[in-house]
């Protein structure tokens, strides 16, 4: 059966009335059509404007146009495999990741499923495929309308807030069992696999562990996770929020990233058959501490992003790796040789997860394919090492515009587009004063 009989079988057979057609944009946003059952055809797609791709986050455009002048449309084609229900709707509605193509056939190259997909091909052109398990921290606070002040944890069964710093702790998780319950049905019905959650280091601050897997299916569970969670709370009168430094005084939220590659055969290529560590091994990390400096606009998106990444705060200065060592931007846990991996933990968890999970597989590669030796393993703690990460988002996009390897791997008019965006964020943010500039210099400069 092809993949457009499949789909209308499907949707029959759950007697769907509405179907949602999604694509990820450049935030890692929904951005798509809702169309009524009847009027979906899915063996024709759908169409949507290109210039989808190169909004910012605040819904403008870079002042250069990087699409074509025509302005054109894009023809949006269903991947059958990430049809699911919509939990939280009344009536029988359908959700499904389209991909982005022109109307000549070809894939549409701002796209960030293609960017991602663009990089799993380089792996299987080597005969290798990437494993990715992602670990989502973010916050529940409580609603705050008014965007001047801050936000503050919400208030849980017990009518109280938590009372500091909770970490692991299993009475402040159960405090919000109501949301988790649902959360943990809605995921199920939508065969996202949740693994572990736990409470984080900061005030009502969770985590989400996702089994390990095929890194497009994962980041496709991210997008989807998201919009989920953030249904669920906002039910629950309360919000989940995926800011990388939502609060001051607490630890910002990551998404590390658990990275191994296996053979045709299904074998962990980062390990030799004697269970010790591989060449390859060795030059993915290798690769990721080249090159991870010039991808930082894909895992630190925003200017927010980078209040979290400060010593001591259980987020990296710098790409130092260590044997089971927090400290470091690169870990590499505890397992045996079958599991070998390197945890990366630089992004924030406000990152696109497509375009983050293909940055980092793709500074792994090049550090297989230029045979880049690492430094030494760490023991001791990287927050004493020097920074070596950009600290602010106009000098990442810098730098990442010097880079051409990346640009080679991820395509120049991506690469370009990407920029602009940053770039336009970045001058929007800075015409801001903030009440800290009020406050301060107002009256005593």
């Amino acid at each position: 059966m092809d993949s457009a009989n499949a789909i209308n079988q499907w949707l029959d057979e759950h007697r769907i009335t509405e179907v949602e057609c999604l694509i990820p944009d450049m935030t890692g946003l929904a951005r798509g059509k809702i169309v009524p059952r009847h009027k979906y055809n899915p063996a024709e797609g759908l169409r949507l404007p290109e210039a989808v791709l190169s909004m910012t986050v605040t819904g403008d455009y870079p002042d250069r146009d990087f699409t074509s002048v025509a302005d054109p449309d894009m023809k949006l084609i269903p991947d059958a495999s990430t049809l699911r229900p919509v939990p939280w709707n009344k009536e029988p509605t359908a959700q499904i990741i389209h991909d982005c193509y022109s109307f000549a056939g070809q894939a549409v190259d701002l796209a960030p499923r293609n960017v991602l997909k663009r990089i799993l091909k380089l792996y299987e052109d080597k005969g290798w495929k990437a494993v990715i398990a992602p670990e989502m921290e973010f916050y529940l606070v409580e609603i705050q309308p008014d965007e001047d002040m801050p936000l503050r944890p919400p208030v849980g069964r017990t009518r109280r807030t938590e009372a500091g710093m909770q970490s692991f702790s299993i009475d402040a998780v159960n405090e919000y069992d109501d949301i988790f319950d649902v959360m943990y049905d809605w995921c199920e019905a939508q065969g996202l696999a949740l693994d572990t959650l736990i409470h984080e280091m900061g005030t009502a601050q969770m985590e989400i562990n996702l089994d390990h897997g095929d890194p497009l299916e994962l980041a496709d569970q991210v997008f989807l996770f998201k919009r989920t969670v953030r249904e669920v709370a906002i039910r629950n009168n309360m919000y989940a929020t995926f800011m990388a430094k939502p609060m001051q005084g607490q630890p910002g939220s990551a998404m590390h990233l658990h990275q191994s590659v296996v053979d045709a055969d299904g074998r962990n290529i980062f390990s030799q058959a004697d269970g010790n560590p591989s060449p390859a091994f060795l030059h993915f990390i290798g690769g990721l501490q080249r090159y991870l400096p010039a991808a930082m606009p894909f895992f630190a998106p925003y200017v927010n992003s980078y209040r979290r990444l400060s010593r001591y705060t259980s987020a990296p200065i710098n790409l130092s790796w260590g044997y089971d060592n927090r400290t470091c931007g690169l870990r590499v846990p505890h397992s045996g040789p079958e599991a070998r991996r390197v945890e990366n933990r630089l992004a924030g968890v406000d990152v696109n997860p497509y375009l983050a999970m293909a940055a980092s597989l793709a500074c792994g590669y090049l550090g297989m394919r230029e045979k880049i030796q690492p430094s030494d393993p760490l023991s001791g703690s990287a927050y004493e090492q020097p920074h070596q990460l950009p600290r602010h988002l106009d000098d990442a996009v810098d730098t990442l515009l010097r880079c051409k390897p990346l640009a080679e791997l991820f395509g120049e008019h991506f690469v370009e587009t990407y920029a602009a965006i940053k770039e336009a964020e970045y001058r929007e943010y800075f015409d801001v004063i903030s009440p800290w500039e009020r406050r301060f210099l107002l009256l005593h400069v």
